[in-house]
């Protein structure tokens, strides 16, 4: 039987397959084409925006640091280039101590340079380059570029490095730079924005002194180049530019010759001296011994040379005129005689008899002369230093009054001065002792506490810079000027200068004729008291105090030997001076530890100081000699030794 085709139905199933198809052919076609106009029209700028992005780097221009150089233009912190060997972890195609060893045939790498660059890998993030050498050689740097292929992730790379050229003189005022570390980097994240921003690219920032302080003048502001690279990030060509700005230069207050030779004077002795412009406030001297070298932070320490200087009894990297706080010693009977005066408990000719102790509260006060000083008025309290006269004071003015008197000159404030972290001290009073102490038998303040705050001990404690304030507010007769290291911010481009400091702070209500008694009496300490021995032949007229400061204090009955005593419990030397006295131009405070009586260590240094400021002298053998005299003990008539 023969079976027939339907040749209808076949061709109406074609036709409807053929539909099908050419619907799906369609419907593709179409969103084909809704995916061009999506691409090509909807979101052309974006995709344009991403490809000139992958084709354009933006490469940041880190900005020259500013300089910092002293009041006669010398240059204390500069800039040089100098080439580095720096690998990048995350993109080695060997293990790291593999690598190292392999660049130490090319390239000279020391076990030092091993532990700085693992110790500045540890503060990187992985993807950071790290530096494993500084200041390559051209000849380090040509043997490298040849075998380069060899070391991928590792890369030489010019840098700006800080130099200061005058290594361990001012260092703790200049301070120095470092790397940033992963602390610096949060930091940096909390700055608004903008500031934050400008330190794409940076890699160094200020870690003390006026480096840090000033840390965002200096650096200045980063710039940015657009540069052309290909699919493997090859630089092509550079599209556009757009140049940094370099940081501001400082000029500081400080004469650094006047620096230089205040360090020498004090050899390898501990102390600090402050040295300021009563009229201005501008800081002429600001050492702190003994120092340190600033250059070894720079490219990270080692850890030799970090241990030698963080584990040393002398304490090089403290910052004494700062943050060390110490006892004034007689150096504060000026001002306790000041405050007698203006609050009425004593006239200039009004005189006491000293027996050589003075008694309160069944406890016996000794003064440093036995036998004591005889009739004592105000003159020849300063000028002879006599305890009694200040232990009977004190009670009679009552430690508020003291406080509320010492106060305005500085003592036991923060002066203001441009760096970080400034030690207030300590300005005793019942309310610090309540806010101080925890048990209720400490919180009470005791009146024969009073007693030793006269003579400067007891509770009182301040910074060698509030002793150097406090006698620049008294030599400029109660015109506070704020103490500042910058004296002039100098733009970089145009070479404009502003003043940080421009005028006074505030006055000290305080009567001339008050003043001018204080300042004849000191006068007399330079010329007959305790300091004539250091100043004897000066062609000025200066005017001054020694001061002798216990380091610990000693039990009752105990009396004072030097000889018998560790040299770190011995007594500190204090020096407070102005000159000229009609007219000052320079006021100081100075301290050596334990170096004993105040005239012997402390008042030649002031001395030599003062010399070379006024008169440009520089000391001499015969003026060493002299220091050397000058430095013994000094005998009165009856030969007993003064302490002061």
């Amino acid at each position: 039987m023969t079976e027939f085709k339907n040749t209808e139905h076949e061709l109406h199933l074609f036709r409807l397959r053929l539909s099908v198809v050419g619907v799906f052919v369609f419907i593709c076609f179409g969103l084909l084409v809704t995916r061009l106009v999506w691409l090509q029209v909807v979101r052309h700028n974006d995709y344009v925006a991403q490809a000139e992005d992958n084709r354009i780097s933006v490469v940041p221009v880190v900005p020259n640091r500013g300089l910092i150089l002293d009041r006669n233009g010398v240059v204390l912190a500069r800039n040089y280039s100098a080439y580095t060997l720096e690998i990048t972890p995350s993109k080695l195609g060997a293990p790291l101590e593999q690598v190292i060893d392999e660049l130490s045939t090319l390239v000279d790498i020391q076990p030092k340079d091993r532990k700085r660059f693992k110790r500045l890998q540890e503060e990187a993030k992985n993807f950071a380059s790290v530096p494993i050498r500084m200041r390559l050689t051209d000849e380090e740097v040509a043997r490298f570029a040849a075998q380069r292929y060899r070391f991928p992730g590792v890369e030489v790379q010019a840098r700006l490095f800080r130099q200061y050229p005058l290594g361990e003189t001012a260092s703790h005022l200049i301070g120095y730079i470092g790397r940033i570390s992963q602390r610096d980097a949060k930091r940096i994240e909390e700055w608004p924005d903008e500031e934050a921003a400008n330190y794409q690219g940076t890699e160094y920032i200020g870690k003390e002194g006026l480096e840090k302080k000033y840390e965002q003048l200096l650096h200045g502001k980063t710039g940015y180049e657009e540069v052309e690279v290909t699919a493997g990030g090859r630089a092509v060509r550079t599209l556009k530019r757009n140049p940094a700005t370099p940081g501001h230069n400082l000029i500081l207050s400080v004469d650094i010759e006047l620096q230089k030779i205040i360090e020498e004077a004090f050899g390898d002795r501990r102390g600090a001296l402050v040295a300021i412009d009563p009229s201005t406030g501008d800081i002429l001297a600001y050492v702190s011994k003994p120092t340190y070298d600033p250059n070894l932070f720079v490219d990270g320490i080692d850890q030799q040379s970090w241990d030698e200087l963080n584990t040393s009894i002398n304490k090089p990297l403290l910052n004494r005129p700062l943050i060390g706080t110490y006892p004034p010693g007689s150096t504060f009977k000026p001002y306790m005689a000041l405050a007698a005066l203006e609050l009425g408990k004593r006239t200039p000719n009004q005189a006491i008899s000293d027996p050589g102790y003075y008694n309160f509260g069944g406890h016996r006060f000794r003064d440093d002369k036995v036998g004591g000083h005889g009739m004592v008025d105000m003159y020849r309290s300063i000028v002879q230093s006599c305890n009694t006269y200040y232990y009977m004071l004190a009670t009679d003015l009552g430690i508020d009054a003291i406080h509320d008197f010492m106060k305005p000159f500085g003592f036991g404030q923060l002066t203001g001065i441009d760096l970080e972290n400034e030690r207030r001290g300590v300005l005793p009073s019942p309310a610090w002792k309540r806010a101080t102490y925890r048990r209720p038998e400490q919180q009470k303040w005791y009146a024969g506490e009073t007693v030793s705050i006269g003579i400067g001990q007891g509770y009182n404690a301040f910074t060698p810079l509030q002793l150097a304030h406090a006698m620049a507010n008294l030599a400029n007769n109660g015109v506070v000027m704020q103490p500042h290291l910058v004296k002039l911010i100098e733009d970089s481009m145009s070479k404009e200068r502003k003043p940080t400091v421009r005028n006074e702070s505030y006055r000290i209500p305080v009567k001339q004729e008050n003043i001018e008694t204080i300042k004849r009496a000191m006068a007399g300490v330079t010329k007959e008291g305790t300091g004539s021995r250091a100043f004897a032949g000066a062609p000025y007229v200066s005017a001054g105090k020694t001061g002798t400061a216990q380091a610990i204090g000693l039990k009752a009955n105990e009396k004072y030997n030097a000889s018998k005593m560790a040299e770190f419990h011995r007594d500190h030397s204090l020096y407070i001076a102005f000159a000229p006295y009609d007219q000052p131009k320079i006021a100081l405070a100075v301290i050596v530890e334990n170096a004993g009586f105040g005239a012997a260590a402390a008042a030649p240094i002031a001395r030599r100081a003062i010399d070379y400021y006024l008169l440009g002298k520089r000391p001499n053998e015969a003026d060493k000699q002299a220091d050397a005299k000058a430095s013994q003990p000094q005998a009165d008539a009856h030969g007993h030794v003064s302490a002061d």
